[in-house]
């Protein structure tokens, strides 16, 4: 079954600032265990010149952790429709406005999220078809797994004889040799082979879990990121790991997952270990201070679902777009006929993220 029911007729609809979305369900899948938030993004074209046209990260539809549970969409006098893909892209929401036409587009989404924690002492999943695996074992753009990547996976877990044991050692390594560099716009770019050549392992997100993935992928271990959005305050204790309030438009977080036989998909963010030692009041945490350790150990093998995720994927093609692939799929995207507008240029291509938990019934 689909993630969403397509939307039919929405061109001829959204004319009429019309569209038909799957109503937002009003309960999470099942129990106490799980909290529901709700999404509300708005982007406005400050600047538009010819046709415009946006597109927007949706939800990922289903997983242990996650249920999508709705979306509510409006782009008053343009196209605007949900594009459902294959499983190598991301699900996204994509409008288009005729020039003269003021570009605002919203969408509202409902997501059920639950903590995620595998037991790394027992083996407990059945193997998989390794084929099954293997986009999240191959290259992209900026995800090389020859030259320098492999010749430092190899030296990481030269010793390392277990799946477990080389994804451990590549987490402690890249916990071990990286920094949170706050100068790094956005989230970063995910460029490792140019850290690795440089020696540079400042970053945020993106680039010390794609630094991950990348390693984890040369030493032939499948890997993946996982691109998402903080949406509350953490309940762990880390202040830093959460929402200091209900606005997310600068929340953006990349996490990682590394496929481990006998335990399946493993959640790990050495990013987030860096994080806590940079930010954790009063800030500069020492390596051996015990909310670095607490976090370093969590942090391989469970998330606190205080996020949800949008999609895994890499040189994402926009439908639509006139331009080329982008390196991953995390912000809202533009175009004019100008070219592609900055995400992080609030001057061109405005947007807010709003966020609110829902109350169970």
């Amino acid at each position: 079954m689909k993630r969403r029911e397509f939307i039919r007729h929405a061109a001829a609809a959204a004319g009429l600032g019309l569209v038909y979305p799957r109503p937002l369900a009003a309960q999470p899948p099942d129990g106490d265990s799980w909290r529901t938030f709700e999404i509300l993004t708005r982007v406005e074209v400050r600047q538009p010149s010819g046709p415009t046209r946006v597109w927007l990260p949706t939800p990922l539809a289903a997983a242990p952790w996650q249920q999508t549970m709705g979306d509510n969409y409006h782009a008053a006098g343009g196209n605007v429709v949900m594009i459902e893909t294959g499983e190598n892209d991301p699900d996204m929401l994509g409008a288009a406005w005729d020039e003269g036409v003021a570009p605002v587009l919203t969408l509202t989404s409902r997501v059920a999220v639950r903590d995620h924690a595998i037991d790394l002492n027992t083996p407990s999943v059945p193997p998989v078809d390794i084929r099954t695996l293997g986009r999240f074992l191959r290259a992209t753009r900026l995800i090389p797994i020859d030259g320098i990547v492999k010749t430092t996976a190899d030296a990481i877990t030269k010793g390392a004889y277990t799946d477990i044991e080389k994804a451990r050692a590549i987490y402690d390594w890249v916990v071990d040799n990286t920094f949170r560099d706050p100068k790094v716009i956005g989230s970063g770019t995910g460029d490792i082979r140019f850290m690795l050549e440089s020696k540079n392992f400042g970053g945020k997100c993106v680039d010390i879990n794609t630094l991950y993935v990348g390693l984890a992928r040369a030493a032939g271990l499948p890997a993946r990121d996982v691109y998402g959005l903080r949406v509350a305050r953490s309940e762990k204790g880390l202040v830093s790991l959460g929402l200091a309030s209900n606005d997310a438009t600068k929340a953006q977080h990349c996490r990682a997952e590394v496929y481990l036989v006998g335990y399946g998909w493993v959640p790990v963010d050495p990013a987030d270990v860096r994080k806590v030692a940079l930010e954790e009041p009063p800030g500069r945490l020492a390596p051996d201070d015990e909310r670095v350790k607490i976090a370093r150990a969590r942090l391989f093998g469970s998330w606190e679902m205080n996020w949800i995720a949008y999609n895994f994927a890499h040189d994402v093609a926009l439908r639509g777009s006139r331009r080329g692939a982008i390196p991953f799929f995390m912000y809202p995207q533009g175009e004019t006929n100008n070219g592609r507008l900055d995400s992080l240029d609030p001057e061109r291509f405005s947007y807010t993220i709003t966020v609110s938990r829902i109350a169970q019934g």
